[in-house]
């Protein structure tokens, strides 16, 4: 993080009055402005006052009248000068100037006291000696390592200094304190917002609420950001969203979303939901759920670039099928059906690649055996529907009806087997409903659903959810 609280020192708007070309109208032989030279006229004016009445009078021009030079430089006595003065207030965010109108109007009792050396020649006149405020002050210190909360005594807020630039703002200096490790993290600039105080003014001398916007993208959420003013010139201060530590060591990716679940709130300030998208590629975690969607008014958050896991090592694509088989949960964190059928079916009018010549005669057989989980790349209820349909087998009218059990005789009689070895094949086509035509004690044929040796006190204790589907919450036991 960046920020400062610094007086702005402008080397073009410096104490000798400014310096313009030639006017339009004024003849070609018309020497060019020159700059005041204070040194060479030290000796014609015992006090600054002479010139600049402004300085001590409320109300009087600052500048001098451009006619008073030419009481000399008359072309006789001296050679003739244009000097105009400045056409525009000065660029600073200093709360004490002598323009009509500053925040506060500071006479000194002398104006060398702001504007020499201590101890300096007379008229050796600089814009403005910032060693000189802190001595008055009685802060003993260089200027940009001085307290932060003393930044505001000389200074107005970024929102307020409306005459400064963003080249301004840019080239402000950062204080020694910004450059502290923690500066960033811990017990620097995030603190306050941590505690739920204000802001401190210190730091409205530099930052506005844009800024922030830079990192923050729960920046709705921290009232301390919101008290902030808005203010577009202070993202000329180059800011760069850093990782904290914890996202250096190696085993992070693999660990992070343990770390999401335990602790999101940490993860809200710099990720965004779009963040995690970047390799969650299918649904979101759970985790990434609970965090904001980018939107106006939140900033953008951490840029996450997705790159392989450590164990996808060049020669993963061989092996990588054993690896797909055994979790394919842990694919679907980063992968979509569509990055398998890139590879596994790059034609879809030639059929697919991923299943071996002839598949299709004996898959059925491959189904009941679960030789793969076919609901990881089909739509049971779709896909098969449409490629039984285009083959002239027709969905059941009923449940005992013809359908497309026909191709195996007298398959009523034994698809108990068949479901209680594949039950996810069944569903894909029918209901309980159908079940319960012949399998209930209610009503129906009363068939006995359950098979030899069938224990229901066991299954209870080990998942009493499957028997509610047909008893109910009254479950009966023996």
């Amino acid at each position: 993080m960046r920020a400062v609280g610094a007086v702005l020192v402008l080397a073009a708007l410096c104490a000798t009055a400014a310096v313009a070309q030639r006017p339009a109208g004024e003849p070609v032989g018309t020497p060019p402005t020159s700059p005041f030279d204070h040194a060479t006229h030290r000796k014609l004016f015992p006090a600054c006052e002479t010139c600049h009445r402004g300085a001590a009078e409320p109300g009087a021009p600052l500048w001098p009248d451009r006619a008073s030079c030419a009481t000399c430089h008359d072309g006789t006595i001296q050679s003739r000068v244009v000097w105009r003065p400045p056409a525009e207030p000065l660029r600073t965010n200093q709360r004490f100037d002598h323009s009509p109108g500053a925040e506060v109007k500071f006479i000194p009792a002398q104006c060398v006291d702001c504007h020499g050396d201590k101890g300096g020649p007379w008229m050796s006149v600089k814009r403005v000696v910032q060693q000189r405020c802190l001595d008055c002050h009685d802060i003993k210190t260089a200027h940009l390592a001085a307290s932060d909360s003393m930044c505001a005594v000389c200074h107005l807020p970024l929102a307020k200094a409306a005459r400064l630039t963003r080249q301004d703002v840019a080239a402000f200096p950062k204080p020694p304190s910004h450059d502290a490790p923690d500066f960033a993290r811990g017990s620097g600039h995030g603190a306050a917002a941590k505690r739920g105080t204000p802001i401190a003014a210190n730091c409205t001398i530099c930052h506005a609420r844009d800024f922030c916007l830079t990192c923050h993208v729960d920046a709705p959420e921290r009232a301390p950001i919101q008290a902030l003013p808005g203010d577009p010139r202070s993202t000329a201060i180059a800011v760069r969203l850093e990782p904290p530590p914890s996202h250096a060591d190696e085993s992070f990716l693999t660990g992070h979303g343990a770390v999401a679940r335990r602790s999101a709130a940490e993860c809200v300030t710099c990720h965004t939901q779009e963040s995690c998208g970047t390799c969650h590629a299918g649904k979101l975690p759970r985790a990434a759920q609970a965090l904001h969607t980018a939107a106006p008014g939140r900033g953008t958050g951490a840029l996450v670039s997705r790159r392989r896991p450590p164990w996808h090592g060049d020669n993963f694509a061989a092996s990588h099928a054993q690896r797909a088989a055994a979790a394919s949960a842990t694919c679907a964190a980063c992968h979509v059906r569509s990055d398998c059928l890139e590879c596994h079916r790059p034609d879809a009018a030639r059929a697919a690649s991923y299943h071996p010549p002839g598949f299709l005669a004996r898959h059925p057989a491959a189904a009941y055996a679960r030789e793969a989980s076919c609901s990881d790349c089909h739509n049971a209820g779709g896909f098969c529907t449409t490629c039984h349909a285009s083959a002239g087998l027709k969905a059941a009218a009923g449940p005992l009806r013809s359908g497309y059990h026909d191709a195996t005789r007298f398959f009523i009689a034994g698809h108990g087997g068949a479901a209680r070895q594949s039950l996810e094949t069944c569903v894909s086509c029918h209901a309980e409903r159908d079940c319960l035509t012949c399998h209930s004690a209610l009503g129906g044929r009363r068939f006995n659903p359950h098979g030899p040796g069938f224990d229901p006190n066991r299954l209870i204790k080990k998942n009493p959810q499957m028997c509610t589907a047909c008893h109910g919450t009254v479950i009966p036991t023996r």
